[in-house]
């Protein structure tokens, strides 16, 4: 599966502590990654 151009710095900044799961909702938002890879990052649904 090919990732967008953003999901390594989202995944990073959330494994990291730096986000937490609505960060990473916010990315989902702003179209930097796909509904799919937030599940992928943060383990849980949409």
């Amino acid at each position: 599966m090919e990732h967008s151009s953003n999901y390594n710095k989202v995944k990073r900044y959330f494994v990291l502590g730096v986000w937490n799961a609505g960060r990473v909702r916010d990315a989902v938002e702003k179209g930097w990654i796909t509904i799919a890879e937030f599940e992928e990052i943060t383990g849980t649904t949409y």
